[in-house]
């Protein structure tokens, strides 16, 4: 039902044809006219949420005096609103969001008279008549001189003419509010809110130069707009961090997932500050418009230091009859010392390598979360082809009083023409309750949950790596 009157609509109040009397009491907006914004500043969250602060020039009488402010933002938190204007006191504040188009124009005349203008196909003749709209429920129901219609998506050429805009329709997001002024005159009225619909997030592009170890990073924001309004010539300020929110508590919280391993950091990141957020500020106003996704440059690192490795991770008890590729890793460092220097806020990280004709060529992304300065980061870009690990569970003995006793073996092959150094790692253990009773090769404990074994592995050769674990289960 909702299509057929789309499609009614379609026909009876196509774009730029209908003609709309103001009303008596406020003209109509064009959507084409300039923004009644200000002197605007934005910022920006992670997280869906954005902060307007808008700087107007009012024109008010003396005593109450009911004023608009079109051009905010679609999505606005109405009970987030602050308005600031000296001699004057707020009464009163709405926010009309229900926006002037075909469909609720029509459902806006419902008990109204409007005029429906046919045309002739064969002789281009135009026939106008008058109608009530008694109900748009599904399809548009007419009474028109006495007999009842429903206006119909038959292809017949149909236009329909209304004598007004019901005052309740905006043609741009509008917040009115009702002042008591104490004087006459122009004075500045600051408005502020926050909204949802503006969203930005980093972006980088690392080009990793496997013959000299050395990394460049290019950071890349990309701001987002959905919020149903453009913002037009803003200062921009973006706050990397998770900033609190009374939904907070009704959230879905992810499980982490396996992938980025970042080791925190302790520099102090030589950009501003907002309490424990960081900020980078656009250089330059800009315009953000609706419905846009714009790029900004904020970070042009050379010849950082990096390098290249693999990972493997084996579950309690996993055991193989095929070798299974081992994760390719980039490990970097955002320090000051490695060339980068910076905090990173969260995004993805996209690696390329130079191919023999030097050309880059993307190798795979993964994405990092919110990194302090000084960290050392292991980027996992995909599974290598050259690099596998068998894990086979070699025997299992129970010991008595709920214990076992497990012997594991790790093969390692590598088919490539130079050696590599695989970081093998046993998850599923319990430090409390593991013991780690026999190694051909010592390992670390760096979590309760893991021991971790760094393994060289020749060129166009294998290692094996064995374990025996004693366990309650």
């Amino acid at each position: 039902m909702r299509k057929i009157l789309m499609g009614c609509l379609a026909l009876a109040v196509p774009f730029g044809v209908m003609p709309i009397a103001a009303s008596a009491q406020e003209a109509p907006i064009s959507p084409t006219a300039p923004s009644a914004q200000g002197d605007l500043s934005v910022t920006i969250y992670n997280g869906d949420v954005a902060l307007v602060q808008d700087v107007r020039q009012l024109d008010l009488a003396n005593g109450r005096v009911r004023q608009s402010f079109p051009d905010v933002s679609a999505q606005i938190r109405p009970e987030t609103v602050s308005l600031t204007v000296p001699d004057a006191a707020i009464v009163e504040q709405n926010f009309d969001f229900d926006l002037l188009s075909p469909s609720s124009l029509m459902e806006k005349a419902v008990g109204e008279t409007i005029t429906l203008i046919r045309t002739n196909p064969a002789t281009g003749a135009e026939t106008r008549e008058r109608a009530k709209v008694l109900a748009v429920n599904g399809g548009v129901v007419l009474d028109i001189g006495g007999r009842i219609e429903v206006l119909r998506d038959d292809g017949l050429p149909v236009r329909a003419v209304f004598d007004k805009v019901p005052e309740s329709l905006r043609a741009r997001p509008t917040l009115s509010v009702t002042l008591a002024s104490t004087r006459a005159g122009t004075r500045p009225a600051t408005l502020s809110y926050l909204s949802s619909g503006l969203g930005w997030s980093a972006d980088y592009v690392a080009l990793f130069d496997d013959k000299s170890d050395k990394l460049d990073v290019q950071g890349w924001i990309t701001l987002t707009n959905t919020s149903g309004t453009t913002f037009t010539n803003a200062r921009t300020l973006l706050v990397a961090g998770d900033v609190g929110s009374a939904d907070d508590g009704n959230s879905y919280m992810p499980s982490p997932r396996r992938g980025t391993r970042m080791t925190p950091g302790t520099e102090t990141a030589g950009r501003e500050q907002l309490g424990d957020f960081y900020l980078y500020p656009l250089a330059e106003r800009t315009t953000i418009a609706d419905k846009q996704t714009k790029q900004v440059s904020f970070l042009d690192a050379k010849g950082v230091a990096a390098s290249t490795g693999y990972r493997f991770e084996n579950g309690w008890l996993g055991s193989s009859g095929d070798s299974r590729s081992a994760q390719s890793v980039l490990r970097f460092a955002n320090s000051g010392a490695a060339g980068l220097g910076d905090a990173l806020p969260a995004g993805t990280v996209r690696v390329y390598i130079r191919d023999a004709r030097g050309q880059p060529q993307f190798t795979g992304e993964n994405r990092i979360e919110h990194t302090p300065q000084g960290s050392g980061i292991a980027l996992p870009t995909g599974d290598a082809f050259d690099v596998k690990v068998q894990p086979t569970v070699v025997a299992r003995t129970k010991l008595g009083d709920q214990r076992w006793r497990t012997q594991m073996r790790y093969r390692l092959t590598n088919a490539r023409s130079r050696a590599v150094t695989v970081e093998l790692v046993q998850g599923g253990l319990d430090w409390s309750d593991t013991r780690v009773t026999e190694e051909n090769r010592k390992s670390e404990r760096r979590d309760a949950g893991s021991a971790v074994w760094q393994v060289p592995v020749p060129a166009n050769g294998e290692a094996v790596v064995t374990a025996t674990f004693d366990t309650r289960y």
